[in-house]
């Protein structure tokens, strides 16, 4: 009965979650997008924009990644490809780097203050049935290897790291290393775009979208391995 009363308490607890984050990353999205299109249509308005906010709009930029990071329904390639619109390749991926380490310090300390009740808030038993063998201190390489292959679900890893044994610094550079591949393809696109050079953006997408394909097979050969583990070693339990 006790059992049933915690994943009735759970259940509720994150569906009333989603829905305000995804009404935050709707906001969000709409933002963002009412932005990049204002800066596509007024190129003067854009340079105007930069002159006048400078360091803060940098600021500003860094605060947005470190929202996206957090709040996980929020879509990390249109914050990339902003950054590096407004600001350049080389420049916007520096600033999503920064951005990312703190949004993933973050999380990372509160999923070691609140565990298990936080990640399960954020993500259903579907997401974590699979992965859940990456508790182990034995299989801290895999989780790193997995968050630093492109196309692996950034956001699902970045939480449930903090309910592994890994240190935090050593977090921080496997999340900072895991993002570089898409950020730098993201942000080339998002130069390129500022350039009207869409023939170089659309190379550089495809691109992104062919790696990230690979690390997306990978990852859900792995997932779906350990739920079938997981599957058997109930049934045994059972037996």
């Amino acid at each position: 009965m006790g059992i049933k009363s915690n994943n009735e308490i759970i259940t509720m607890r994150r569906r009333v979650v989603r829905i305000i984050l995804f009404i935050l990353a709707i906001l969000f999205c709409l933002g963002l997008g009412a932005a990049m299109l204002k800066f596509v249509k007024d190129k003067e308005f854009f340079r105007e924009f930069m002159e006048q906010y400078g360091v803060l709009g940098r600021i500003i930029y860094v605060v947005m990644v470190i929202f996206q990071v957090i709040v996980a329904i929020v879509p990390g390639e249109p914050v990339e490809i902003a950054g590096g619109y407004a600001f350049g390749a080389i420049h916007g991926t520096l600033l999503y780097l920064v951005g990312g380490a703190i949004g993933s310090m973050l999380v990372f300390l509160a999923v070691r203050k609140y565990g298990n009740m936080l990640v399960e808030t954020m993500f259903s038993d579907r997401d974590l049935k699979g992965i859940r063998f990456l508790k182990d201190k034995k299989h801290e390489p895999l989780l790193i290897l997995l968050f630093i292959l492109p196309g692996t679900p950034k956001d699902l890893l970045c939480y449930f790291a903090g309910l592994t044994n890994i240190k935090i610094i050593t977090w921080i550079i496997v999340s900072s290393l895991g993002r570089i591949p898409s950020i730098v393809t993201s942000t080339i696109g998002g130069d390129a775009i500022e350039r009207e050079n869409y023939g170089w953006a659309i190379v550089a997408f495809a691109v992104a979208m062919l790696i990230s394909i690979f690390g997306i097979i990978i990852y859900r050969a792995i997932h779906r391995k350990h739920n079938k583990q997981d599957s058997s070693e109930k049934c045994v339990d059972e037996k």
